[in-house]
C-alpha cells in the first residue's frame, strides 16, 4: 500500500517531527518496514542533522536503487568551521524569527492587591433593658432604618402607674415644704421679737430644709421612673441595614447577655474593607493614609462593578504569627453596593511613579544568573541583565538595565543565543515580505496547505 503525501506541515514519525515543503513517498512493505524517498526537493536544515531520518533515506535508497537526493539545504546549515549566526550567504545559521516590542518610561502607579473583608464600621445588637411583653414591632426585617426610629414598644403600664405615683408623693411633698418654710419664717419673726428661743428657730430652719431635700428626692424619683419608662420604646442608636426581629409582638422581652436578641443593625455608609498586608508596606499606607493621590478599590468577588475609596486607618500592631498588618479602607457606598462580610478583591494604588521604565511582561526571561532580555542591536539580539522591580497590567517594571528606548524580543526566546541573528516577524505569526522561517518556512501556512490530508494512492 503506498501513501502519497504533498505539501504538508506536521507528521509524527518515531517521535514529532515537524517540516514544510517536503513532497514524499512512503512505501510500506512486508514487514511493516518503512522506506522514505524525496521527489526532488531537499530535506530542509536542520532536519538533515537528525539522524533517523538519514537513516530511513538511506535505507529507501538501497531498496528503490536510487539515490537521495543531494540536500541542497545544507548550504543553510552552519559552514564548517564558522561561528554559528554568521549569516545564511556564508552558510551560517539561518535568522530566527522573533517578534518585538519596545521599552520606553512612563507613568506607573506603585499597586497593592490583597483579599479583603467588608466590614461595617458601627454594629449594635439590640437587647431589651427591661423585661416586658412584646405590644409591637414597628419594622419590616431586613429593612434600611435611620437613627431614631422606633423599633419595638414594650407593656409599660406598671413603670407608668409608678410615675404617677411618684408625681403624687412629690405634690404631697412640695406642700409639705411650703408648711415648713412658713413655719420658718413664723418662727424668725417671733425670735427677732424675743418671743421664740433659738432652739425653736433652729428646728423650724431644720424641719424646712428637710422638706425642700424630700423634694428634691420626689423629682430625682420620678426622673429615674421616666428614664425606665423609655426603656420600653426601642428606637435605633445607629442608621444602617436592620436585620431580622428576634422576637415578635406578644413575646416576652428579658434582660441579661443570655437574652434573645430583638435585633441587630450594620452601619452601611459609610463602610469598612479590612485587608492584611505584609509589614514591608507599612511605610508606603502609612504614607497613603495623607496622600490625595492614593486610592483603593475593591470589588467583591464575582461581581463586575467596583468601588472606590482610600486608605483610612492601619492597625497599631504588626501580627507577630504572620508577619502582616491590618489596614483598612473606607468607602461612601451610598447605593450599598458594599455588604458586611463579603469577600473583596481590594487593589491599592499607593503612588505613581511619573518616569518609570517598563517592558512587555513577556520580554523578561529568568536564567542562572537572575533575570534577563534580549535586545536588538541592528539584526542582532544582544543579552541584557534586568533588575525586576514589579509586574503589572502586561508590563514589567523594570528597576535597572535599560535605558528606556530599546527594542527587545517578546517570543522566539527559546531559540536565541547571544549574538543570534534574528528576523522579525509580525505579533500574529507571519513573517516580513519575502522573508522565510529557519528551515526554508515562511509565515503562515496558506489555508490550503493546513486542510489538506493523506490520500490513498
Amino acid at each position: 500500500m503506498v501513501l502519497r503525501v504533498r505539501r504538508f506541515r506536521e507528521m509524527q514519525m518515531a517521535g514529532q517531527v515537524f517540516w514544510r515543503g517536503v513532497a514524499a513517498v512512503v512505501v510500506v512493505s512486508g514487514g511493516g518496514l518503512g522506506y522514505l524517498a524525496y521527489s526532488g526537493k531537499p530535506l530542509p536544515y536542520p532536519l538533515t542533522e537528525v539522524p533517523y531520518l538519514k537513516h530511513f533515506v538511506e535505507r529507501a535508497s538501497t531498496a528503490l536503487g536510487t539515490a537521495p537526493a543531494a540536500p541542497a539545504a545544507t548550504a543553510a546549515a552552519p559552514a564548517a568551521g564558522g561561528p554559528p549566526g554568521a549569516g545564511a550567504p556564508g552558510g551560517g545559521r539561518p535568522p530566527v524569527p522573533v517578534t518585538v516590542g519596545k521599552a520606553e518610561r512612563k507613568a506607573m502607579p506603585v499597586r497593592l492587591e490583597a483579599l479583603g473583608t467588608v466590614q461595617s464600621i458601627a454594629s449594635v445588637t439590640m437587647r431589651a433593658r427591661v423585661e416586658s411583653q412584646i405590644l409591637e414591632v414597628l419594622f419590616q426585617d431586613g429593612a434600611s432604618v435611620k437613627a431614631g426610629d422606633v423599633l419595638f414598644r414594650l407593656d409599660s403600664r406598671q413603670i407608668e402607674a409608678q410615675i404617677r405615683q411618684a408625681e403624687a408623693n412629690l405634690a404631697r411633698d412640695r406642700a409639705q415644704a411650703i408648711s415648713a418654710e412658713a413655719d420658718y419664717k413664723r418662727a424668725q419673726e417671733l425670735a427677732r421679737r424675743d418671743f421664740a428661743s433659738e432652739q425653736r428657730l433652729d428646728q423650724a430652719k431644720a424641719l424646712a430644709e428637710t422638706q425642700r431635700a424630700v423634694v428634691r428626692a420626689s423629682e430625682a424619683n420620678i426622673d429615674n421612673l421616666k428614664v425606665q419608662l423609655s426603656y420600653y420604646t426601642l428606637t435605633a442608636p445607629i442608621s444602617g441595614r436592620i436585620g431580622a426581629a428576634g422576637l415578635k409582638a406578644g413575646n416576652i422581652a428579658k434582660t441579661g447577655d443570655g437574652s434573645p436578641v430583638l435585633a441587630s443593625i450594620n452601619q452601611t455608609s459609610p463602610i469598612y474593607v479590612s485587608f492584611s498586608v505584609p509589614q514591608r508596606y507599612l511605610i508606603d499606607i502609612k504614607a497613603a493614609i495623607t496622600d490625595p493621590g492614593a486610592s483603593a478599590v475593591a470589588t467583591p468577588q464575582g461581581l463586575p462593578r467596583s468601588a472606590t475609596g482610600r486608605v483610612a486607618f492601619v492597625d497599631n500592631a504588626v501580627d507577630g504569627t504572620t508577619g502582616t498588618i491590618v489596614a483598612r479602607a473606607v468607602f461612601e457606598n451610598a447605593d450599598e453596593f458594599l455588604w458586611p462580610g463579603a469577600l473583596c478583591n481590594v487593589r491599592l494604588v499607593l503612588r505613581t511613579e511619573n518616569d518609570a521604565l517598563v517592558v512587555p511582561r513577556e520580554a523578561v526571561q529568568t536564567g542562572q544568573t537572575g533575570s534577563f532580555v534580549f535586545v536588538l542591536e541592528g539584526d542582532v539580539a544582544r543579552v541584557r541583565p534586568v533588575v525586576v522591580n514589579r509586574v503589572m497590567d502586561g508590563l514589567t517594571v523594570l528597576t535597572s538595565g535599560l535605558t528606556g528606548n530599546e527594542t527587545v524580543v517578546t517570543d522566539g526566546q527559546l531559540l536565541l543565543t547571544n549574538g543570534a541573528r534574528v528576523m522579525v516577524r509580525q505579533p500574529g505569526g507571519s513573517a516580513p515580505a519575502g522573508g522565510q522561517r529557519p528551515g526554508g518556512g515562511g509565515g503562515a501556512p496558506p489555508p490550503a496547505a493546513q486542510q489538506q490530508r493523506p490520500t490513498q494512492g
